[in-house]
């Protein structure tokens, strides 16, 4: 029996120090940790580009999952600077996400890499900064589509607390166009109860980003954060006496 899984989906971002080098090679090591002691979670972690490769080799095995933040939508070839899809799959991702709001693209784009990550076997998170963007881009069958409204990003006021209807509104659009795709949401979550009331609402998981990359002790709050959407998950689909 296919068993649903909450999703944590941790965006490394560019701070620095906190995403890079050693700092990243801690938040890795804090998701196996994470992962070994709460097994009915799916963690996710998107580090920059230069510290994928270290990422991937830190948490092979442990069933965390890689994502790259961004792909180009263009073929290998002349194409300096630019990070072609086919060079992700190869380094060892499990997948990428699209369209962050820091990261934009065209729908055109974004049509071309999910259906370019398909055929290379990879997983897509597509980012939306409104419900009714969310609702166009579950069209193109994404595997997890992510709500963020922008003004909340970075600001430690979650989403699910100040913009609850944003959260349910996602929820009631997506579905209708795509029951397939999996829906999170993001901007401002910071705690487990963040996370929690979230879910409550109807999303899978959420995306987070400073609140765990620039914690002193990341698997504390990534441990929060987890437990918190089991708990919520379960109450969801069990009915106790």
């Amino acid at each position: 029996m296919h068993v649903i899984k909450p999703i944590l989906a941790v965006n490394f971002k560019a701070y620095y120090p906190h995403s890079f080098g050693v700092y990243a090679l801690n938040i890795a090591k804090a998701a196996v940790k994470l992962k070994e002691e709460l097994s009915d979670v799916e963690l996710i972690l998107a580090p920059p580009f230069t510290e994928l490769y270290r990422v991937v080799k830190e948490v092979e095995g442990s069933g965390v999952k890689v994502f790259a933040q961004h792909a180009d939508p263009l073929e290998p070839g002349a194409i300096t600077g630019y990070i072609p899809i086919e060079g992700l799959r190869d380094l060892g991702v499990n997948g990428v996400i699209l369209n962050h709001s820091e990261h934009k693209l065209k729908l055109s784009e974004i049509f071309y890499l999910i259906k370019k990550a398909k055929n290379l076997g990879l997983e897509v998170l597509v980012c939306a900064d409104e419900p009714e963007i969310g609702a166009s881009l579950a069209v193109l069958e994404p595997d997890m589509i992510a709500v963020e409204p922008p003004e909340l990003i970075g600001t430690g006021v979650s989403v699910s607390k100040a913009k609850p209807e944003v959260i349910i509104k996602s929820i009631s659009l997506i579905s209708k166009v795509n029951q397939r795709v999996k829906i999170l949401t993001g901007a401002g979550v910071s705690t487990g109860e963040d996370v929690y009331i979230a879910i409550r609402l109807g999303t899978i998981g959420v995306l987070v980003a400073s609140a765990i990359i620039k914690a002193k002790d990341p698997h504390s709050v990534m441990r929060e954060m987890a437990f918190n959407a089991i708990k919520a998950l379960k109450e969801k689909f069990i009915k106790t006496p």
